[in-house]
């Protein structure tokens, strides 16, 4: 059965880092590029990273610098390691695999940053 399992979240103080993870279910991970949404109260879901099958990324111009996509093909995961958090990272954290025949979603992780 096809699935992503995110952990990592959490809460955090504004400065601190967090790394996420997702494992996915093998036929997806090997067929498909890995990213990572969030959605903000309020907000619409938005891109954060995304990485290739063969480890290309892009990110989103207000994550550049902070954030960083990475996979392990050994262990079906992806991560996101983000730095100096901010209050306005304060999110559900999504992983998606964007596959040819359709988008697969975790089932979200809070990242709440805060004092």
């Amino acid at each position: 059965q096809a699935r992503l399992v995110e952990s990592g979240g959490g809460l955090v103080q504004p400065g601190g880092s967090l790394r996420l993870s997702c494992a996915a279910s093998d036929n997806i991970f090997r067929t498909c590029a890995m990213a990572w949404y969030r959605q903000a109260p309020g907000k619409q879901r938005e891109l954060v990273a995304i990485v290739s099958r063969a480890g290309s990324t892009h990110y989103a111009d207000s994550q550049k610098g902070r954030f960083t996509i990475s996979r392990d093909n050994a262990k079906n995961s992806v991560y996101l390691q983000m730095t100096n958090l901010a209050p306005e990272d304060t999110a559900v954290y999504y992983c998606n695999a964007p596959c040819s025949w359709r988008d697969y979603w975790g089932q979200g992780t809070q990242v709440t940053v805060s004092l």
